[in-house]
């Protein structure tokens, strides 16, 4: 398969993981520094973006990754790119990611200089995580090839990146950044451009609730920490939240929102339409083979099996597993 070549618009954090990540997967990959610079402050950041990518090279072979001796391979495959030939760079690529500080009118005047540059060809997508992708698309020319690809940092451990699709995106190019992704080992998800995409938008209200029970006095932090990560996210590692809904059973989840909306006064407690819904239409979950997720000729028996399986193997991973007593 012919490897692609992909620039990453900005020599930040951003950039520069991109390019870890693309690099490790045998893309060539340009990282444009947008910015002016002198001969010697350019010397400087090329030098200092190559030896970030190399330190994260390094920890990722030393965590068992891969062979250390093919990190000067991997390595040879980034170019630190200065803005004077930033138009190559944009030209002969595939995807342009970019990756500058999330300031509105930034992003506006870089993307719109970048796509001037590119040409109409190149893919753009930006890696914003707070403004919308119809907020900045007007910038880009021939916005039918540009979206939002949110990578969550750190973006080459991670495995997913949020795609979101404007109302000018050509949904073959959606499909396009979609596949490549793939390619490269990640686990891309589509979702419609609303504020905070999907797991910004969950992740806040659970990091939010965290904070207030510290609060509240409801739990220590060292506790609720606890609590998060042996049980909450111990058990969100195997299941998506919407499939634990429905393995417990939606009717669970609607009445004990119920119970908390009243015991602690508050309607943020309270399950969602949808909830409520589904119960009235008998879709509750494992119990009635259809809930969020469709169970219809499913061996549920093996699914469980294999969903607890996976549970063990965290217990394994957290050193965990005691032996039994006999």
């Amino acid at each position: 398969m012919t490897k692609e070549l992909i620039a990453c618009l900005g020599a930040g954090r951003m950039g520069r993981g991109i390019a870890v990540v693309f690099a490790y997967a045998g893309h060539d990959v340009k990282v444009v520094d947008f910015k002016a610079r002198s001969e010697d402050d350019f010397k400087k950041l090329e030098a200092e973006c190559l030896s970030e990518i190399r330190g994260v090279l390094t920890s990722l072979a030393a965590f068992g990754m891969f062979d250390a001796a093919k990190i000067d391979t991997i390595l040879k495959r980034v170019t630190i790119v200065r803005e004077q030939d930033a138009g190559d760079a944009f030209s002969s690529a595939a995807v342009i990611f970019e990756g500058v500080p999330e300031v509105l009118d930034l992003k506006r005047e870089a993307l719109a200089r970048a796509s001037e540059l590119a040409g109409p060809k190149p893919i753009i997508a930006s890696t914003t995580s707070t403004i919308l992708v119809d907020d900045i698309s007007s910038a880009v020319k021939h916005p039918e090839r540009f979206l939002n690809a949110h990578w969550l940092n750190p973006a080459y451990l991670v495995p997913l990146v949020e795609m979101s699709p404007g109302k000018e995106t050509d949904p073959a190019v959606t499909a396009r950044l979609k596949a490549l992704l793939e390619n490269i080992g990640k686990v891309p998800v589509v979702c419609a451009a609303r504020p905070g995409y999907i797991v910004p938008r969950i992740q806040s209200l659970a990091m939010n609730e965290a904070a207030r029970m510290v609060e509240e006095g409801v739990a220590s932090a060292e506790d609720l920490d606890k609590a998060i990560k042996y049980g909450f996210g111990f058990r969100f590692a195997v299941l998506g939240m919407l499939e634990f809904i429905d393995w417990g059973g939606g009717d669970i989840l609607f009445y004990a929102s119920r119970y908390l909306t009243g015991a602690l006064n508050d309607p943020r407690y309270a399950s969602p339409p949808i909830i409520e819904r589904n119960m009235a239409e008998g879709h509750i979950g494992l119990k009635t083979k259809r809930g969020f997720l469709d169970y219809e000729g499913m061996d549920v028996d093996a699914y469980r099996a294999e969903r607890l399986q996976a549970l063990a193997a965290l217990l394994r991973h957290f050193d965990l597993v005691k032996p039994p007593v006999v």
